[in-house]
């Protein structure tokens, strides 16, 4: 399924309720969502802003959802300690 699509339907939301949030044309995300069409990178960012998602995120560059800076923090410590893990081991050797 559509990124777009599933953040929208995650938050209960019509269609027209994202695209009058957003400022894009309720054709044009639905264009989005049955990927008859691409938004262009001004779409891309304000429907990243909307959701409080990153552009990769929603582009599917990435499959971590980021959503608050907390997860973000959580995230870094977790890569922290892996990175000291393979220092430690590294080190054994």
């Amino acid at each position: 399924m559509n990124r777009i699509r599933s953040l929208r339907e995650d938050k209960d939301l019509r269609q027209i309720d994202v695209a009058l949030a957003v400022g894009i044309d309720q054709r044009s995300l639905s264009n989005y969502e049955t990927e008859k069409t691409q938004p262009d990178a001004g779409a891309i960012i304000k429907l990243a802003k909307f959701f409080n998602v990153s552009c990769d995120y929603l582009l599917g560059v990435t499959d971590t959802d980021l959503r608050t800076p907390r997860e973000i923090i959580a995230e870094i410590d977790g890569i922290k300690d892996s990175l000291s893990q393979i220092q430690r081991a590294l080190n054994k050797m």
